[in-house]
């Protein structure tokens, strides 16, 4: 299923807060007279001499050599067409957003008023100095090949026209694979694309230096079969033109042909079409949002069909994401002088290669597919393989220097790779995964507070994105009034008022009294509890009616935890619950625990947190390194804390001897290696920097979290509840929009690893 974007929703994401995707932020600290001093005047002037010496040296004192200009004019904006330079911009931020993402390069976007081809090169050129290397974008056919051409010719930088070449290379991979299943040479294929904008005409010309021969393909535009006798031709149209007498329309084309290629529009290609090419046909129907024919159409008239399209809910999606932040990464790395074809074709033989190595356990969880491997399904990796940046970056690198283009060489690759990763923070990707995962498998997510606009607003984009089933409990026609006043979509959502539910109120009464009738608990009391809605929403998860409950936006955490134990109760064997937030930081994420339950812990409640932390940190498919904290470094100060974190190490240790623990510790020599390296070599953490801090009490935990949180740029994600029977998940008061949907997909995530046990 599509994900369904609602004008509202896009409008409110990039005007909300700071408006816009970026920001600059500085890499050295500012926070002294001499600071600023050395950042500006008089200090700068000592780089900037160095600068004039050796232009080079700009690689070694600014930012050049890390920072890729995003550049258009706006003439062909995604599927919009000729809209502008201003327009243009929230396309070109968030290119800069997935390269900072996905390989740690720092963009400025930058939308020039120009349309005239001379001007706009000369312009581009221009700003050599300030870029190490350029990514043009959205400029519109013919006079792309013109503009990157005459830049890469005149420019001594990397310089790629993403929407020509990156089409081309992640779908040239799959090509490559797709004849390697149906024993086909790509010598031998013949070709028909349709489309002769930027993208189909660098497809088709990178299929050819992959082995296409000229005489075996076939270009189509909006007027049909591109001929050497139609009058209308430009240049470029003149290059794939046909003589042959036989050929006019689409199809025609398709009549005997082994591969497809469309990057033109929805819904032109038939099923008569599908059934009129080769044994064993390969279709990349491309366009966007909807392929030149519907997937399901096309697999359902041939069962020996191979399909790739641009959309993520089907297999094999052609993502330019694959491909273009890895491939400055590796430019850039050697400072390239160019991205040249060779490098183009070596990114396609990685992306191929890798496409046939088993499939990580992380990936296979992201997608929920354990199936994940080499065949028609899976030509191309994922875009949420972490194994991309370590593969490709390296590839592109080393062809640049085998090819002359490099500046700089890289000598020890085994760094390389661990540069590569720390540079992104590889595990930054961690809410990524679980949303995929959530996505493939949604559960039945009862919400105790839907009378709130913020839940209603959660709900419909975990609904819209499948994310999960959501359950609203409140009041109908509250909440009918608000769904109708923010027009909202929950038309498909079920709706449940404890209040009019006699029949329900009177079973998860009487269900409850059951659990705590010892307790001091009566009928009549279990009754008028079943009324509050979070005790209503854990009865739901209890009996199998809901698999996760989410509560708290507007309750003190006790109020919400309360009817969770008294309903659903902890796991066997486990004493008492506790609280972790997700840190997710730009050095990836930590994981704090306790921050929400557990007020003065013992030594050997420290050691059940530690527990069920671990457990909690293998659950987001990452190794845990636990770091015990304290205010003292293995005994260097006295006192009750130190003490007590130091038996609990002690006895975690001993309990859990496959864990990597650490302590008692101070939270900076947890983090630091050097540190721990120079001081503490003993430690088992000085080759393995923490990612799991457990914290001796409550309020350092909860002060740490929200520290960091508001003033170290980290994302909190949590709390996550551990140690509950059933999936209860419990907001922090006041979370975002974005907050609720992460806890809900964890819930999720959760409820399917329930189903598993």
């Amino acid at each position: 299923m599509a994900i369904k974007i609602r004008k509202e929703d896009a409008l409110g994401y990039h005007s909300q807060g700071s408006p816009g995707k970026i920001e600059v932020v500085p890499t050295k600290p500012l926070s002294s007279q001499l600071d600023l001093a050395l950042a500006y005047s008089p200090g700068v002037a000592e780089p900037c001499l160095e600068i004039a010496k050796k232009k080079e040296n700009a690689y070694k004192y600014t930012a050049k050599g890390n920072l890729v200009g995003v550049i258009s004019n706006g003439t062909a904006v995604l599927g919009l067409g000729d809209i502008g330079p201003e327009a243009s911009k929230p396309v070109m931020e968030g290119k800069g957003v997935l390269f900072k993402k996905f390989a740690g390069i720092d963009v400025f976007d930058i939308e020039i008023d120009e349309k005239d081809p001379q001007k706009l090169i000369q312009i581009i050129k221009s700003l050599e100095p300030t870029f190490g290397g350029i990514n043009l974008e959205d400029i519109k056919a013919p006079e792309c090949f013109e503009i990157e051409q005459a830049l890469k010719q005149e420019m001594h930088i990397p310089v790629m026209h993403d929407d020509q070449h990156g089409t081309a290379i992640i779908s040239g991979a799959a090509l490559l694979n797709a004849l390697e299943i149906v024993h086909k040479n790509i010598e031998d294929i013949r070709l028909v694309v349709c489309g002769a904008g930027a993208a189909a005409v660098s497809c088709t010309r990178f299929y050819m230096s992959l082995g296409v021969k000229r005489e075996n393909l076939v270009m189509v535009d909006i007027d049909g079969v591109i001929r050497t006798d139609r009058p209308d031709l430009d240049e470029v149209r003149k290059e794939f033109a046909t003589s042959r007498a036989d050929l006019h329309t689409l199809a025609d084309a398709m009549k005997g042909a082994d591969v497809f290629l469309g990057l033109s529009a929805g819904n032109i290609v038939s099923p008569e079409h599908i059934q009129s090419m080769a044994d064993n046909p390969i279709v990349f129907a491309l366009a966007n949002p909807n392929p030149e024919i519907d997937y399901n159409l096309a697999v359902s008239t041939r069962d020996d069909l191979i399909m790739a399209t641009g959309r993520s809910d089907f297999p094999n999606q052609v993502n330019n994401v694959l491909g273009f932040p890895y491939i400055f990464r590796g430019a850039l790395d050697v400072r390239a002088t160019a991205i040249n074809e060779e490098m183009k074709l070596a990114t396609a033989q990685a992306i191929a290669k890798l496409a046939k190595e088993p499939v990580p356990e992380i990936v296979n969880k992201a997608y929920g597919d354990d199936q994940l491997g080499f065949g028609r399904k899976y030509l191309i990796p994922k875009p949420l393989d972490p194994r991309l940046i370590t593969t490709i970056a390296p590839a592109v690198a080393r062809t640049a220097m085998e090819t002359g283009v490099a500046q700089t060489a890289i000598t020890d690759w085994e760094t390389y790779e661990l540069e590569l990763q720390e540079r992104i923070g590889i595990d930054q990707r961690l809410m990524s995964r679980v949303i995929a995962r959530a996505k493939k498998n949604p559960k039945r997510v009862v919400f105790a507070e839907a009378d709130n606009t913020k839940i209603l607003k959660a709900a419909q984009l975990i609904n819209d994105e499948r994310i999960g089933d959501p359950i609203l409990l409140g009041n109908k026609e509250v909440i009918l009034k608000l769904i109708e006043e923010h027009s909202l979509d929950l038309s498909n959502v079920q709706i449940i008022d404890p209040y009019e539910e006699l029949d329900r109120l009177e079973k998860f009464g009487n269900l409850l009294y059951q659990k705590r009738q010892r307790k001091g608990l009566t009928p009549f009391e279990a009754q008028k509890m079943m009324r509050d809605r979070t005790y209503f929403g854990a009865m739901m998860v209890e009996t199998g009616e809901a698999d996760a409950l989410i509560s708290g936006l507007t309750k003190d955490y006790p109020k919400t935890i309360l009817p969770a134990l008294h309903v659903i109760g902890v796991k066997q064997d486990v004493d008492r619950v506790a609280g972790m937030y997700i840190m997710n930081s730009d050095k990836g994420p930590y994981f704090f625990a306790d921050t929400t339950v557990n007020v003065d812990p013992t030594a050997d409640q420290i050691v059940e947190i530690i527990g069920l932390t671990a457990d909690a940190v293998k659950f987001f498919d990452l190794e845990p390194k636990v770091a015990v904290l304290s205010y003292s470094n293995f005994g260097s100060a006295k006192g009750n804390t130190p003490t007590k974190t130091a038996l609990a190490t002690a006895k975690a240790k001993e309990k859990f001897p496959e864990l990597i623990i650490e302590g008692e510790m101070q939270a900076n020599v947890a983090i630091n290696e050097a540190i721990q390296k120079e001081n503490y070599p003993f430690s088992a953490l000085a080759n393995k920097k923490a990612n799991t801090l457990i914290f001796p009490n409550l309020s350092s935990g909860n002060i740490a979290y929200k520290l960091l949180a508001e003033i170290g740029n980290a994302e909190a994600i949590g709390p996550v509840l551990l140690g509950m029977n059933k999936p209860v998940h419990i907001l922090q008061l006041g979370s975002s929009i974005r907050e609720i949907i992460n806890m809900v997909a964890i819930a999720v995530v959760d409820a399917q690893s329930h189903d598993n046990i």
